[in-house]
């Protein structure tokens, strides 16, 4: 570590140290010059040795590994974004992710969505699974409250729905972005070798030759922003652009939002929405 991230890290580890309230750990007994728990506390939860745990936080003691990060992050009771931190200071970046499985997202994420009355929005997985979607998007793309739950999947839909098929203006193009950026978030969730996205994968390619052949081609695309055209069987041809964002603290889940391309296009689309909220 740099001499700078060496005294912010140790400075930083005695602050979350000193923080902590040593009843709650069980250590009671003898008088205390200093609040907090003793560096040899620490280093117990941690499974370090207490010199070495010293060291660190003087500056000393070379850059740790990310095992023992992970120990002293457990040991300090870090939340997710102080361990983050942690790794930072200690090693310059973020900690791998591991994937989590997403059954839904939070009541307050439901109403950012619900608040986009006229701007198509739907909250997706690494696995490309929809869990979140508003009014506006079951009008245009799918009700997926009518799809049960291993049928909100975006590549199951794309290669065994002949209804989303017929709405792509250039299904093959469209098809061939989705299995790319899907690669790219499967890797940047650390789900690449999950059970959940080797069963998906293998799936898709046993069941569609289309998916195979491109799953084959090995080609990784950013999902961040475009125009995407739908031939809706009530509205017509519209024409949205699109951008994705993440969402914060939760690498597994990213929102896509769609808006009009044009005035002509908003109309048909608040046209759309009106009706199926009628």
């Amino acid at each position: 570590m740099p001499e700078k991230s060496t005294n912010e890290f140790g400075i930083y580890l005695r602050d979350r140290r000193t923080r902590l309230d040593p009843a709650s750990f069980g250590f009671v007994g003898g008088r205390r010059r200093t609040p907090g728990l003793r560096r040899e506390e620490v280093a117990a939860r941690a499974n370090i040795s207490p010199t070495w745990y010293t060291w660190l936080e003087q500056g000393r003691g070379g850059a740790p590994s990310a095992d023992v990060l992970d120990r002293i992050a457990k040991g300090l009771m870090l939340t997710a974004p102080e361990r983050e931190h942690l790794y930072m200071l200690g090693l310059g970046r973020p900690p791998e992710v591991s994937y989590q499985p997403v059954d839904g997202v939070s009541p307050r994420l439901q109403r950012v969505l619900d608040a986009m009355r006229f701007s198509p929005a739907i909250i997706k997985t690494a696995m490309w699974d929809v869990v979140g979607w508003n009014r506006a998007a079951a009008a245009l793309l799918t009700d997926y409250s009518k799809l049960p739950r291993e049928g909100r999947n975006i590549l199951r839909l794309m290669f065994s729905s002949s209804r989303i098929r017929a709405k792509q203006e250039d299904w093959e193009s469209v098809a061939r972005f989705v299995v790319g950026a899907f690669r790219a978030d499967v890797a940047r969730a650390g789900a690449s070798g999950s059970a959940e996205a080797t069963a998906l994968i293998e799936d898709l390619r046993r069941t569609s030759p289309e998916f195979e052949a491109l799953w084959q081609d090995n080609n990784v695309v950013a999902h961040g922003e475009g125009v995407k055209r739908i031939h809706h069987p009530e509205a017509g041809s519209l024409e949205l652009e699109f951008s994705s964002f993440a969402v914060e603290g939760r690498p597994e889940l990213g929102m896509i939002v769609y808006n009009p391309a044009s005035p002509a296009d908003a109309e048909r689309l608040r046209a759309l929405i009106g009706n199926a909220t009628a």
